[in-house]
């Protein structure tokens, strides 16, 4: 993966560029915001895209999230929340995963970054970082924040029957106009669904290992 994010330019904790300013750190981040999406009232977030290998295969660790949280309850997602003042994505990314499945930092080598997203129903703006790890990380899940913690191989994201779209209006009991419909991407894998941002993310990381980039 790491030889992928260098092809596609995804390489260090973030993108880089000349937009940075002190006053707005994240300005590299919303500039590759798909369409111009509009950021000024969202809060930011980041995920950690945890990798290992084991059996000569790249695997990647998702959630459950628990269905007591007042949001996303009982989603897969990857281990990841909003970013406290001062932090940097890479910051806030390893303290969440600490905060929520337990993995040491330390343990820990990020390596690249995703494209972001904005995620309009929760007008969150999701900064995804890379790590890779050596070999099977340990986990202790904070029971409050996650329901199960499990890994899937790449390869298993690309098998028969694992991944599919729709489109749907995910507003359309309150839309009068038709217009916010939109393509969903689902993977089922690891007796989960997932869907929403998370399978956005893994929708690009399956492409980068295929040597396609979003940049491209």
């Amino acid at each position: 993966m790491v030889a992928a994010l260098k092809a596609a330019g995804q390489l260090g904790p973030g993108p880089e560029g000349t937009l940075a300013s002190p006053e707005d750190p994240l300005a590299p981040w919303r500039s590759l915001l798909p369409g111009g999406a509009s950021t000024s009232d969202a809060s930011a977030a980041a995920v950690l895209v945890a990798l290992f290998e084991e059996g000569g295969e790249a695997r990647v660790v998702l959630t459950r999230r628990s269905p007591e949280l007042r949001t996303h309850r009982g989603q897969v997602s990857f281990p990841g929340g909003r970013m406290d003042e001062g932090e940097d994505a890479v910051v806030a990314a390893l303290r969440e995963a600490r905060e929520e499945i337990g993995l040491d930092p330390g343990a820990v080598r990020v390596v690249g970054w995703l494209h972001p997203l904005f995620a309009v129903n929760v007008t969150s703006f999701v900064l995804p970082v890379v790590g890779v790890m050596d070999g099977r990380p340990s986990f202790l899940p904070n029971p409050d924040e996650v329901a199960r913690v499990f890994d899937v191989e790449l390869a298993e994201l690309m098998g028969d029957g694992a991944f599919r779209e729709e489109t749907w209006d995910p507003y359309e009991a309150w839309s009068i106009t038709g217009q916010q419909a939109r393509q969903i991407w689902f993977f089922d894998v690891a007796d989960e669904r997932v869907w929403g941002a998370t399978a956005r993310i893994l929708h690009e990381l399956v492409l980068l290992s295929l040597g396609i980039s979003l940049q491209h």
